[in-house]
């Protein structure tokens, strides 16, 4: 095992492996900025595009498993990052740094609240809030999502589950119950060639993948 900030290979350039503190400012930044559930728009800012610590497809990767997790998706995220970067101790560091702002915050609006509850100048802030962090959330899709919006069978279960959730009020657990074996028909590989390139392309996966774990 290397020293606290070394590098690790990563793709085709070395990352340099956070130590505990800077991992634990980057998430502890995160939760106490990420006002309005926008946590993962900060997220893939700070890890991605700030420090270069995960390739986009590694941030979706964490994103994808995160959604099929119980729980917050931001706080399964941090699990997941923190343990790839750092180990079991890296993922407890980002959950803290995650988690502490907000405890912090909401202890102490919670003596408040019942003073100012009314107040229609905070009402209004709340919702300002709230819309921003839908734009939050849109920008991280339509940036790790764009490979996803020019193909039509993409766009197709796109419509679909919005559709099903949105409009048509579907419980989204039968939506995915439907749409997960329906896309696993619908994506696996037609022919040899094809069936070669998607294996080569997950080997390399996994061997990106493994690179981190065994650090």
């Amino acid at each position: 095992m290397s020293d606290a900030g070394a590098t690790i290979e990563a793709g085709p350039a070395a990352r340099r492996r956070p130590q505990l503190g800077e991992l634990f400012q980057v998430f502890l930044i995160a939760g106490a900025i990420s006002f309005g559930g926008g946590v993962l728009a900060y997220l893939r800012e700070y890890l991605v595009r700030n420090h270069g610590w995960i390739s986009d497809d590694e941030f979706l990767d964490a994103l994808e498993v995160s959604e099929t997790l119980p729980g917050l998706n931001s706080v399964n995220m941090s699990v997941i990052v923190g343990d790839r970067m750092r180990g079991a101790i890296g993922a407890a560091v980002a959950v803290i740094g995650l988690m502490l702002p907000g405890m912090i915050v909401m202890m102490t609006l919670g003596v408040l609240w019942e003073q100012q509850r009314h107040n229609s100048n905070i009402n209004h802030f709340l919702v300002g809030i709230a819309a921003s962090a839908v734009g939050l959330l849109l920008t991280v899709t339509l940036q790790l999502g764009h490979k996803q919006f020019v193909r039509p069978l993409d766009l197709s279960i796109i419509a679909v589950t919005f559709l099903a959730v949105s409009v048509f009020k579907i419980s989204l657990l039968w939506v995915l119950l439907v749409l997960g074996p329906a896309a696993v028909l619908l994506y696996q590989p037609r022919g040899a060639v094809e069936t070669a390139e998607r294996f080569t392309h997950l080997r390399e996966r996994f061997h990106s993948h493994r690179s981190h774990w065994r650090h």
